[in-house]
């Protein structure tokens, strides 16, 4: 008893409440920025705790605001803080706290989307890739607006293994509205399966931990939301280049609602179209005739393991542009005084 005594969790001195911070300094929340403060207390330490042990670990929060999350993981006992703050007027209160766990936190006012993350911790704590995740945890309530080009990015970095994976396979847990959150973790032939999906679940091992309904938050946003939780994996599921999966990802899920042959042929040019396409899917050993949410991630490895062989035997493949190609086009049926296809027109409105 005498030794767990000896760890017990860093303990914060008496501050005032997020509810009296945000009346100290003025603090409103910006629709602009798709703020929403999340003040219990209890709902931070439940987020907190999907992060995983953080004790003596290094975290980074993401959009702190007033810090209702940020007293949660000091209270985990974490060795080092490190605070990312866009909205100046969020600084005062952070530094509050700050004093209050004196060498733990450091901030910087700074955006998350241009901040250089591999240098954001002691190179010390580095591992490689296939060994346990090292002791870096990365924690954030995101503003809505923020939340999908942000995770992008990060899966962006896992594929590459570089930023904040430049330490090896660093833990994520964020907020999403509730049907991203939905997104990240859907099964083949659910509504919600979509480009973000694979994207996060060829990378990572995505669980989505919790839902908060949207009354805990000030203000209270129109939709609820979810804590997800993201493990980098070992070995991708998909073992190409992230912007070649993509590639194929977003072109299978371009026309969502039709066969998936239908957002393949977008790969490619129109002169030889229809073959190529016939290859892709032959070579894949994919049913054309399944629609993109249905398809599995063995699928979607097949497609991009044979458009990749493809593109390698044609380069011009991989830049091939079909939003450009359609542009082109309808400039040339503009100046030419052409109507159009009323098939092309459709498929532009959907573009």
């Amino acid at each position: 008893m005498a030794a767990r005594g000896k760890v017990a969790a860093f303990r914060l001195p008496p501050l005032p409440t997020i509810g009296e911070i945000i009346k100290l300094f003025r603090l409103k929340a910006l629709k602009q920025l798709s703020q929403n403060f999340l003040l219990d207390l209890r709902l931070t330490d439940k987020i907190v705790k999907q992060a995983g042990e953080l004790k003596n670990a290094h975290v980074c929060e993401v959009g702190p605001g007033p810090g209702g999350i940020t007293r949660s993981i000091l209270s985990a006992g974490v060795e080092q803080l490190l605070l990312i703050e866009k909205d100046a007027r969020f600084i005062p209160g952070l530094q509050m706290l700050s004093e209050a766990a004196p060498g733990k936190v450091r901030i910087v006012h700074g955006d998350i989307l241009t901040y250089k993350m591999e240098k954001a911790f002691p190179k010390h704590l580095k591992k490689d890739w296939e060994d346990e995740p090292p002791d870096i945890h990365i924690i954030g309530n995101l503003p809505f607006s923020v939340s999908t080009p942000l995770i992008i990015k990060w899966l962006e970095s896992v594929s590459k293994r570089d930023g904040p994976f430049t330490y090896g396979r660093t833990q994520m847990t964020l907020t999403f509205q509730k049907e991203v959150g939905e997104r990240l973790t859907a099964n083949p032939g659910s509504n919600q399966r979509s480009r973000l999906s694979i994207m996060a679940q060829h990378l990572c091992t995505v669980e989505n931990c919790f839902i908060i309904p949207g009354q805990a938050f000030v203000p209270k946003p129109e939709v609820d939301v979810s804590v997800v939780h993201f493990t980098p994996l070992v070995q991708p599921k998909i073992q190409q280049p992230f912007e070649l999966v993509e590639k194929v990802v977003r072109s299978v899920f371009q026309f969502r609602r039709k066969y998936c042959f239908r957002g393949i042929e977008t790969l490619f040019p129109e002169n030889g179209r229809l073959k190529r396409t016939e290859q892709l899917m032959m070579t894949a050993n994919v049913d054309p005739t399944l629609r993109p949410f249905q398809l599995s991630m063995s699928q979607f490895r097949n497609l991009c393991n044979a458009y990749r062989k493809m593109c390698d035997e044609d380069p011009s493949l991989f830049v091939f542009n079909y939003r450009e190609e359609l542009r082109q086009k309808k400039m040339t049926e503009t100046l030419l005084g052409s109507t159009g296809q009323p098939e092309q027109t459709e498929e532009q409105n959907q573009l």
